[in-house]
Protein backbone atom coordinates (compact mmCIF):
# COMPACT_ATOMS: atom_id res chain seq x y z
CA UNK A 1 0.00 0.00 0.00
CA UNK A 2 2.84 2.38 0.85
CA UNK A 3 4.60 1.68 -2.45
CA UNK A 4 1.38 2.18 -4.42
CA UNK A 5 0.82 5.47 -2.61
CA UNK A 6 4.43 6.42 -3.34
CA UNK A 7 3.94 5.79 -7.07
CA UNK A 8 0.68 7.75 -7.18
CA UNK A 9 1.97 10.75 -5.23
CA UNK A 10 5.59 10.98 -6.45
CA UNK A 11 6.52 14.50 -7.55
CA UNK A 12 3.09 15.97 -6.74
CA UNK A 13 1.99 18.65 -4.30
CA UNK A 14 -0.17 16.98 -1.69
CA UNK A 15 -3.21 18.64 -0.09
CA UNK A 16 -3.53 18.49 3.68
CA UNK A 17 -6.01 15.59 3.71
CA UNK A 18 -3.77 13.50 1.48
CA UNK A 19 -0.74 14.29 3.64
CA UNK A 20 -2.56 12.73 6.60
CA UNK A 21 -3.32 9.58 4.59
CA UNK A 22 0.26 9.33 3.35
CA UNK A 23 1.53 9.77 6.91
CA UNK A 24 -0.69 6.90 8.04
CA UNK A 25 0.65 4.64 5.28
CA UNK A 26 4.16 5.67 6.26
CA UNK A 27 3.51 4.44 9.81
CA UNK A 28 2.20 1.13 8.46
CA UNK A 29 5.34 0.78 6.31
CA UNK A 30 7.48 1.38 9.41
CA UNK A 31 5.75 -1.46 11.26
CA UNK A 32 6.13 -3.74 8.23
CA UNK A 33 9.85 -2.92 8.02
CA UNK A 34 10.33 -3.80 11.69
CA UNK A 35 8.53 -7.13 11.26
CA UNK A 36 10.57 -8.19 8.23
CA UNK A 37 13.82 -7.01 9.83
CA UNK A 38 13.13 -9.20 12.86
CA UNK A 39 12.47 -12.20 10.61
CA UNK A 40 15.80 -11.67 8.81
CA UNK A 41 17.59 -11.07 12.12
CA UNK A 42 16.22 -14.31 13.55
CA UNK A 43 17.46 -16.21 10.51
CA UNK A 44 21.00 -14.81 10.37
CA UNK A 45 21.42 -14.30 14.13
CA UNK A 46 23.17 -11.51 15.96
CA UNK A 47 24.97 -9.27 15.25
CA UNK A 48 24.19 -9.73 11.55
CA UNK A 49 20.49 -8.99 12.06
CA UNK A 50 21.16 -5.57 13.57
CA UNK A 51 23.61 -4.85 10.77
CA UNK A 52 21.05 -5.63 8.06
CA UNK A 53 18.52 -3.09 9.32
CA UNK A 54 21.12 -0.40 10.07
CA UNK A 55 22.74 -0.59 6.65
CA UNK A 56 19.46 -0.84 4.75
CA UNK A 57 17.99 2.20 6.48
CA UNK A 58 21.15 4.24 6.06
CA UNK A 59 21.53 3.53 2.35
CA UNK A 60 18.03 4.77 1.68
CA UNK A 61 18.59 7.73 4.06
CA UNK A 62 21.54 8.73 1.86
CA UNK A 63 19.33 8.56 -1.21
CA UNK A 64 16.76 10.79 0.49
CA UNK A 65 19.36 13.39 1.52
CA UNK A 66 20.89 13.52 -1.97
CA UNK A 67 17.45 13.81 -3.58
CA UNK A 68 16.46 16.70 -1.34
CA UNK A 69 19.83 18.43 -1.86
CA UNK A 70 19.40 18.24 -5.63
CA UNK A 71 15.96 19.87 -5.55
CA UNK A 72 16.25 22.11 -2.48
CA UNK A 73 18.70 24.84 -3.53
CA UNK A 74 20.82 26.81 -1.06
CA UNK A 75 18.62 25.92 1.92
CA UNK A 76 19.82 22.31 1.75
CA UNK A 77 23.57 23.04 1.88
CA UNK A 78 23.56 22.03 5.56
CA UNK A 79 20.89 19.32 5.25
CA UNK A 80 23.41 16.45 5.35
CA UNK A 81 25.01 17.86 8.51
CA UNK A 82 21.67 18.50 10.22
CA UNK A 83 20.31 15.05 9.35
CA UNK A 84 23.48 13.15 10.28
CA UNK A 85 23.90 15.04 13.56
CA UNK A 86 20.23 14.48 14.40
CA UNK A 87 20.67 10.76 13.65
CA UNK A 88 23.67 10.60 15.98
CA UNK A 89 21.82 12.35 18.81
CA UNK A 90 18.66 10.27 18.33
CA UNK A 91 20.52 6.95 18.25
CA UNK A 92 23.17 7.63 20.92
CA UNK A 93 20.69 9.24 23.31
CA UNK A 94 17.17 8.32 22.24
CA UNK A 95 17.56 4.69 21.16
CA UNK A 96 20.28 3.97 23.70
CA UNK A 97 18.48 5.68 26.58
CA UNK A 98 15.09 4.16 25.78
CA UNK A 99 16.62 0.70 25.45
CA UNK A 100 18.40 0.98 28.80
CA UNK A 101 15.26 2.37 30.46
CA UNK A 102 13.05 -0.44 29.16
CA UNK A 103 15.62 -3.10 30.02
CA UNK A 104 16.28 -1.72 33.50
CA UNK A 105 12.58 -1.46 34.30
CA UNK A 106 12.18 -5.10 33.31
CA UNK A 107 15.24 -6.53 35.13
CA UNK A 108 16.20 -3.63 37.46
CA UNK A 109 19.64 -3.64 35.81
CA UNK A 110 20.32 -3.68 32.05
CA UNK A 111 23.37 -5.84 31.31
CA UNK A 112 25.41 -5.69 28.11
CA UNK A 113 28.91 -6.41 26.83
CA UNK A 114 31.13 -3.42 27.59
CA UNK A 115 33.91 -4.53 25.20
CA UNK A 116 31.70 -4.52 22.12
CA UNK A 117 29.57 -1.54 23.12
CA UNK A 118 32.62 0.49 24.13
CA UNK A 119 34.37 -0.22 20.84
CA UNK A 120 31.25 0.76 18.89
CA UNK A 121 30.83 3.98 20.86
CA UNK A 122 34.51 4.88 20.37
CA UNK A 123 34.14 4.39 16.62
CA UNK A 124 31.02 6.59 16.52
CA UNK A 125 32.90 9.28 18.47
CA UNK A 126 35.86 9.18 16.09
CA UNK A 127 33.78 9.33 12.90
CA UNK A 128 31.48 12.05 14.26
CA UNK A 129 34.40 14.24 15.34
CA UNK A 130 36.21 13.78 12.03
CA UNK A 131 33.16 14.53 9.88
CA UNK A 132 31.18 17.06 11.92
CA UNK A 133 33.60 18.88 14.25
CA UNK A 134 36.86 19.31 12.30
CA UNK A 135 35.24 21.22 9.37
CA UNK A 136 34.60 24.10 11.77
CA UNK A 137 38.32 24.39 12.56
CA UNK A 138 40.07 23.76 9.23
CA UNK A 139 41.37 26.85 7.42
CA UNK A 140 41.38 25.77 3.76
CA UNK A 141 37.85 27.15 3.35
CA UNK A 142 36.30 30.18 5.03
CA UNK A 143 33.11 28.47 6.16
CA UNK A 144 32.43 25.29 8.16
CA UNK A 145 33.30 23.07 5.22
CA UNK A 146 36.10 20.83 4.00
CA UNK A 147 38.17 21.43 0.91
CA UNK A 148 37.73 18.72 -1.76
CA UNK A 149 40.90 16.95 -0.61
CA UNK A 150 39.83 17.09 3.05
CA UNK A 151 36.34 15.85 2.21
CA UNK A 152 37.82 12.96 0.26
CA UNK A 153 40.11 12.03 3.15
CA UNK A 154 37.26 12.21 5.68
CA UNK A 155 35.07 10.06 3.42
CA UNK A 156 37.74 7.37 2.97
CA UNK A 157 38.64 7.38 6.68
CA UNK A 158 34.99 7.17 7.77
CA UNK A 159 34.21 4.34 5.37
CA UNK A 160 37.40 2.50 6.35
CA UNK A 161 36.60 2.72 10.07
CA UNK A 162 33.05 1.53 9.45
CA UNK A 163 34.23 -1.48 7.43
CA UNK A 164 36.84 -2.29 10.09
CA UNK A 165 34.13 -2.21 12.76
CA UNK A 166 31.88 -4.49 10.70
CA UNK A 167 34.75 -6.97 10.36
CA UNK A 168 35.34 -6.96 14.11
CA UNK A 169 31.61 -7.19 14.84
CA UNK A 170 30.84 -10.07 12.50
CA UNK A 171 34.07 -12.09 12.40
CA UNK A 172 37.00 -11.52 14.76
CA UNK A 173 35.07 -10.66 17.94
CA UNK A 174 31.48 -11.58 17.19
CA UNK A 175 30.98 -12.74 20.80
CA UNK A 176 31.44 -9.14 21.99
CA UNK A 177 28.18 -8.20 20.27
CA UNK A 178 25.96 -11.09 21.30
CA UNK A 179 23.24 -10.47 23.91
CA UNK A 180 23.94 -11.70 27.43
CA UNK A 181 21.76 -12.57 30.37
CA UNK A 182 21.78 -10.73 33.70
CA UNK A 183 24.19 -13.35 35.01
CA UNK A 184 26.56 -12.73 32.08
CA UNK A 185 25.75 -15.83 29.98
CA UNK A 186 26.02 -15.30 26.21
CA UNK A 187 22.81 -15.89 24.24
CA UNK A 188 23.87 -17.22 20.84
CA UNK A 189 20.49 -18.58 19.72
CA UNK A 190 16.83 -17.95 20.41
CA UNK A 191 15.53 -21.17 21.94
CA UNK A 192 11.84 -20.31 22.14
CA UNK A 193 11.24 -20.11 18.37
CA UNK A 194 12.62 -22.03 15.40
CA UNK A 195 14.43 -19.88 12.79
CA UNK A 196 12.46 -19.19 9.60
CA UNK A 197 13.28 -21.08 6.45
CA UNK A 198 15.75 -19.66 3.95
CA UNK A 199 12.90 -18.94 1.53
CA UNK A 200 10.90 -17.07 4.16
CA UNK A 201 13.99 -15.08 5.19
CA UNK A 202 14.73 -14.09 1.57
CA UNK A 203 11.12 -13.02 1.05
CA UNK A 204 11.30 -10.91 4.23
CA UNK A 205 14.60 -9.39 3.08
CA UNK A 206 13.00 -8.31 -0.18
CA UNK A 207 9.90 -6.98 1.57
CA UNK A 208 12.15 -5.17 4.08
CA UNK A 209 13.78 -3.25 1.24
CA UNK A 210 10.37 -2.51 -0.30
CA UNK A 211 9.04 -1.29 3.05
CA UNK A 212 12.09 0.93 3.61
CA UNK A 213 11.72 2.40 0.13
CA UNK A 214 8.11 3.14 1.02
CA UNK A 215 9.13 4.77 4.31
CA UNK A 216 11.76 7.05 2.80
CA UNK A 217 9.82 7.76 -0.37
CA UNK A 218 6.69 8.77 1.51
CA UNK A 219 8.86 10.78 3.91
CA UNK A 220 10.14 12.70 0.90
CA UNK A 221 6.56 13.15 -0.29
CA UNK A 222 5.48 14.77 2.96
CA UNK A 223 8.73 16.74 3.34
CA UNK A 224 7.34 19.83 1.51
CA UNK A 225 4.49 19.89 4.03
CA UNK A 226 7.04 19.50 6.82
CA UNK A 227 9.16 22.35 5.42
CA UNK A 228 6.10 24.53 5.05
CA UNK A 229 5.02 23.78 8.63
CA UNK A 230 8.54 24.51 9.91
CA UNK A 231 8.69 27.82 8.04
CA UNK A 232 5.17 28.70 9.11
CA UNK A 233 6.02 28.11 12.75
CA UNK A 234 9.13 30.26 12.44
CA UNK A 235 11.45 27.37 13.34
CA UNK A 236 15.02 26.99 12.04
CA UNK A 237 15.44 24.99 8.84
CA UNK A 238 17.61 22.51 10.79
CA UNK A 239 14.37 21.14 12.25
CA UNK A 240 13.66 19.60 8.83
CA UNK A 241 16.77 17.44 9.22
CA UNK A 242 15.62 16.38 12.68
CA UNK A 243 12.19 15.34 11.39
CA UNK A 244 13.73 13.41 8.49
CA UNK A 245 16.08 11.57 10.86
CA UNK A 246 13.19 10.69 13.19
CA UNK A 247 11.11 9.32 10.32
CA UNK A 248 13.95 7.27 8.86
CA UNK A 249 15.01 5.89 12.26
CA UNK A 250 11.49 4.91 13.29
CA UNK A 251 11.90 1.22 12.25
CA UNK A 252 15.14 0.88 14.22
CA UNK A 253 13.61 2.58 17.25
CA UNK A 254 10.73 0.12 17.40
CA UNK A 255 13.06 -2.85 16.81
CA UNK A 256 15.43 -1.65 19.57
CA UNK A 257 12.61 -1.24 22.11
CA UNK A 258 11.21 -4.69 21.26
CA UNK A 259 14.64 -6.26 21.75
CA UNK A 260 15.06 -4.49 25.09
CA UNK A 261 11.64 -5.72 26.20
CA UNK A 262 12.86 -9.29 25.51
CA UNK A 263 15.94 -8.67 27.69
CA UNK A 264 18.21 -8.43 24.64
CA UNK A 265 19.90 -5.17 25.60
CA UNK A 266 23.00 -5.87 23.53
CA UNK A 267 20.86 -6.24 20.42
CA UNK A 268 19.28 -2.85 21.16
CA UNK A 269 22.67 -1.21 21.61
CA UNK A 270 23.94 -2.85 18.42
CA UNK A 271 21.04 -1.23 16.59
CA UNK A 272 21.55 2.18 18.21
CA UNK A 273 25.31 2.51 17.80
CA UNK A 274 25.39 0.62 14.50
CA UNK A 275 22.82 3.03 13.08
CA UNK A 276 24.81 6.05 14.29
CA UNK A 277 27.99 4.64 12.78
CA UNK A 278 26.38 3.71 9.48
CA UNK A 279 24.64 7.09 9.30
CA UNK A 280 28.03 8.82 9.23
CA UNK A 281 30.30 6.15 7.77
CA UNK A 282 28.09 5.60 4.73
CA UNK A 283 26.47 9.03 4.36
CA UNK A 284 29.64 11.15 4.26
CA UNK A 285 31.35 9.06 1.52
CA UNK A 286 28.13 9.04 -0.54
CA UNK A 287 27.66 12.79 -0.15
CA UNK A 288 31.34 13.33 -1.03
CA UNK A 289 30.81 11.49 -4.32
CA UNK A 290 27.54 13.33 -4.96
CA UNK A 291 29.29 16.70 -4.49
CA UNK A 292 31.02 16.08 -7.83
CA UNK A 293 27.66 16.88 -9.44
CA UNK A 294 25.87 18.91 -6.76
CA UNK A 295 26.27 22.70 -6.95
CA UNK A 296 27.20 24.92 -4.01
CA UNK A 297 29.17 24.24 -0.83
CA UNK A 298 28.60 21.36 1.60
CA UNK A 299 28.38 22.74 5.13
CA UNK A 300 29.42 19.99 7.55
CA UNK A 301 30.86 21.79 10.58
CA UNK A 302 28.72 21.99 13.70
CA UNK A 303 28.02 25.18 15.60
CA UNK A 304 29.09 25.83 19.18
CA UNK A 305 25.85 24.62 20.80
CA UNK A 306 25.84 21.43 18.76
CA UNK A 307 29.48 20.71 19.65
CA UNK A 308 28.67 21.06 23.34
CA UNK A 309 25.80 18.59 22.97
CA UNK A 310 28.03 16.16 21.08
CA UNK A 311 30.76 16.45 23.73
CA UNK A 312 28.21 15.90 26.50
CA UNK A 313 26.87 12.85 24.67
CA UNK A 314 30.39 11.41 24.36
CA UNK A 315 31.18 11.94 28.06
CA UNK A 316 27.85 10.60 29.34
CA UNK A 317 27.89 7.72 26.86
CA UNK A 318 31.38 6.69 27.91
CA UNK A 319 30.38 6.62 31.57
CA UNK A 320 27.32 4.56 30.62
CA UNK A 321 28.98 1.84 28.53
CA UNK A 322 32.21 1.29 30.49
CA UNK A 323 30.64 -0.64 33.44
CA UNK A 324 28.58 -2.94 31.19
CA UNK A 325 25.58 -2.42 33.49
CA UNK A 326 23.04 0.38 33.64
CA UNK A 327 19.90 1.27 35.56
CA UNK A 328 17.01 3.61 34.93
CA UNK A 329 19.13 6.63 35.86
CA UNK A 330 21.50 6.21 32.91
CA UNK A 331 18.56 5.71 30.56
CA UNK A 332 16.87 8.82 31.92
CA UNK A 333 20.03 10.92 31.54
CA UNK A 334 20.37 9.98 27.86
CA UNK A 335 16.70 10.71 27.21
CA UNK A 336 17.11 14.09 28.93
CA UNK A 337 20.02 14.82 26.59
CA UNK A 338 17.80 13.99 23.62
CA UNK A 339 15.16 16.36 25.01
CA UNK A 340 17.73 19.16 25.28
CA UNK A 341 18.83 18.56 21.70
CA UNK A 342 15.25 18.64 20.35
CA UNK A 343 14.41 21.79 22.33
CA UNK A 344 17.53 23.66 21.21
CA UNK A 345 17.02 22.55 17.62
CA UNK A 346 13.63 24.28 17.68
CA UNK A 347 14.77 27.21 19.85
CA UNK A 348 18.50 27.83 19.30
Amino acid sequence: MAVVALILTWGRDLPSALVVIVAGLLCIAVLAAVHHAEVVAHKVGEPFGSLVLAVAVTIIEVALIVTLMISGGTKTQSLARDTVFAAVMITCNGLLGLSLLVGAMRRRVAVFNSEGTGGAFATVTMIATLSLVLPSFTTSRSGPEFSPAQLGFAAVASLGLYLLFVTVQTRRHRDYFLPITTSGKVIDTEEHLDPPSTRAAMISLGLLLVALIGVVGLAKGVSPAIEAAVDGAGLPHAVVGVVIAMLVLAPETIAAVRAAARDRIQTSLNLALGSAMASIGLTIPAIAIAMIWLPGPLLLGLGGTQMVLLLLTVVVGTLTVVPGRANVLQGGVHLALLGVFLFLAASP
